[in-house]
């Protein structure tokens, strides 16, 4: 069995990782004043937040079309994958994986899998990365799936957003009730709901400072209940920084943890917007 891993832009892996276990991704595409522009390709996360910031209107995003992937199903198939795995961001916040789920069963010369991450981001990224280094280690479907299984079972996140509008607007922000008081400089926190898996706010604070430090005590509570090692990740909006700062603090918080840094690309950043910020973390897939 020959098995190929496919994931989207909002991956956000870093190339070395994408060439090294020969990941195909997929970009989404981003349209300001029906102008489009593929993730990652034709613009860059800093070209986009320039742009997003002198926008009169919110850009909107555009998945990939149905022939699009099914031209990368058949690609794969001609290089002699007779599988493919393929990763995308979360069904609650895109009809994509959904499309795909339903394009799959047309499909005859290639077996596809849609798997949704429940989420998106580098943690998506981080279970095609696994996913990737299990099939060049020669794991079967079943072994592959149940470990993203429980990585993504192990997954939590923090986001602190400087204005809601964007997520309000673009109709992601599963309970809007945080807008109120946003003029009053209110910092909401928003999660990924463990049930629904859609973008809840869960609390609001006066400030960016204490709104980190919620969700400090957010990932306190999951490193205390953790029964593996937990990797951490740091992310930011065209902010680098301020998740500079942050990620050192955390890691002089816990010395002995995995951390990394990351970004919020285009696609990400249409509905959160300049200087989002978030933590979040991971069953540590390189020590359990």
């Amino acid at each position: 069995m020959k098995i190929a891993i496919v994931t989207d832009s909002t991956s956000y892996l870093p190339q070395e990782i994408v060439n090294k276990y020969n990941i195909t991704v997929v970009p989404i595409e981003v349209v300001f004043d029906n102008k489009t522009y593929r993730e990652d390709i034709d613009i860059t996360t800093s070209q986009f937040y320039e742009l997003l910031q002198d926008s009169p209107e919110l850009p909107s995003t555009a998945q990939p079309s149905i022939g699009e992937m099914m031209n990368v199903y058949d690609k794969l198939a001609k290089e002699g994958y007779d599988t493919v795995i393929s990763i995308h961001l979360a069904s609650t916040i895109s009809g994509f994986v959904n499309n795909l789920k339903s394009a799959a069963q047309l499909i005859d010369n290639i077996n596809v899998i849609v798997y949704d991450s429940q989420i998106t981001v580098r943690l998506m990224g981080y279970l095609a990365q696994e996913a990737a280094k299990m099939a060049h280690e020669g794991k079967d479907v079943d072994e592959i799936i149940g470990r993203l299984d429980t990585l993504r079972d192990s997954m939590g996140e923090s986001f602190v957003v400087d204005d809601l509008k964007n997520l309000v607007k673009g109709g992601r922000l599963s309970n809007t009730s945080a807008v109120i008081g946003t003029v009053l400089n209110i910092k909401p926190l928003l999660e990924f709901d463990n049930d629904s898996h859609k973008i809840v706010a869960y609390d609001k604070v006066r400030s960016m400072k204490k709104a980190k430090l919620k969700a400090e005590d957010k990932l306190a509570t999951a490193m205390e209940n953790a029964t593996h090692p937990l990797r951490l990740l740091v992310i930011d909006a065209d902010d680098p920084s301020a998740g500079d700062s942050w990620a050192k603090d955390l890691q002089e918080k816990y010395p002995e943890t995995t951390l990394d840094r990351s970004y919020f690309g285009p696609v990400i950043g249409v509905h959160l917007g300049k200087g989002a910020l978030a933590i979040a973390w991971i069953r540590d897939f390189d020590k359990s």
